[in-house]
């Protein structure tokens, strides 16, 4: 059977996307070919001619995107910075735009030896992995509330102590629980989270709306529910001069950055946009120890 060149299956599948309303059709529809050919993106078109058997598991799995279903649950992975993670069902998928929250915490902890990371409503663990993976030397822990997520947590984390990796200390817990890790009480050097921020009635996008978990989407009816809890806790477990990053919905670029400078525990408020200009996350530090002239 001959081969048939793969420019003209990937225009005809890059199509078919962009029918069924998917926002970067070229973007994914190479990404599934290079899944399916075992080749990076970038060398795609250096084999011009494919086999039909190739052609049609291409064809099955952009149907699959057509419906909607995430591109990272058809690979079944995911990547935050250095880490690439399991995801499927259940778990709330990484999305591209934490990466700016990442470089602000690393560069916020780059001149700090062995710090203490704390990432809340981690999910797949994607967050704490990257930080884990950027700093060896650091201390990560993680922290996360839903059964189901919980399963994929502890998955990509077990992976990455298969493959060599220093443990991530992996809390099931909810955010909003009082005393929560007492034993990290000033103990910190930089909390961060991209929590459930979106307000409870805003419309979502299709691959939001069927395959995200609510619980990891919807942050009640303003999205700062569960934003107020981290502010909280926050302030207790930064150490002096501790760094601070929460994400949030792009509608939030006052009323967040409004709730950190109400602590005055807190200090050094400054709102970060995404790369689309939209308001993303918010960072601030903890006040610094004073002291006393004797």
């Amino acid at each position: 059977m001959s081969r048939l060149p793969l420019r003209v299956a990937l225009a005809e599948a890059e199509r078919t996307l962009a029918a069924a309303g998917v926002a970067s059709p070229r973007v994914d529809v190479e990404l599934l070919a290079a899944h399916v050919l075992g080749r990076s993106r970038g060398a795609l078109l250096m084999s011009p001619l494919v086999d039909p058997g190739d052609v049609a598991r291409i064809q099955q799995l952009v149907k699959r995107r057509a419906t909607r279903e995430p591109l990272q649950h058809i690979l079944g992975t995911a990547v935050l910075g250095p880490a690439e993670v399991a995801v499927g069902p259940g778990v709330f998928t990484p999305r591209p735009e934490t990466e700016l929250l990442l470089e602000w915490g690393l560069a916020a902890i780059r001149e700090v030896t062995t710090p203490v990371v704390l990432d809340l409503c981690t999910g797949s663990g994607a967050l704490a992995l990257a930080f884990a993976l950027s700093r060896p030397d650091a201390t990560v822990h993680a922290v996360e509330a839903d059964p189901d997520a919980l399963a994929w947590t502890r998955r990509n984390l077990d992976a990455h102590v298969a493959a060599g990796g220093r443990p991530v200390h992996l809390h099931p817990a909810d955010v909003r629980w009082p005393n929560l890790l007492v034993e990290l009480e000033a103990r910190v050097d930089l909390v961060v989270c991209n929590p459930p921020y979106v307000p409870d009635d805003t419309a979502v996008p299709a691959e939001v709306e069927l395959y995200d978990p609510p619980g990891a989407v919807f942050g009640g009816p303003d999205g700062t529910a569960i934003i107020q809890a981290v502010v909280r806790g926050a302030t207790g477990w930064l150490r002096h001069g501790g760094a601070l990053a929460i994400e949030h919905d792009d509608t939030h670029g006052e009323t967040v950055p409004a709730l950190l400078r109400r602590r005055r525990t807190l200090t050094d408020v400054v709102e970060h946009d995404d790369l689309t200009g939209r308001p993303r996350f918010v960072t601030a530090r903890r006040t610094a120890r004073t002291t006393t002239a004797g």
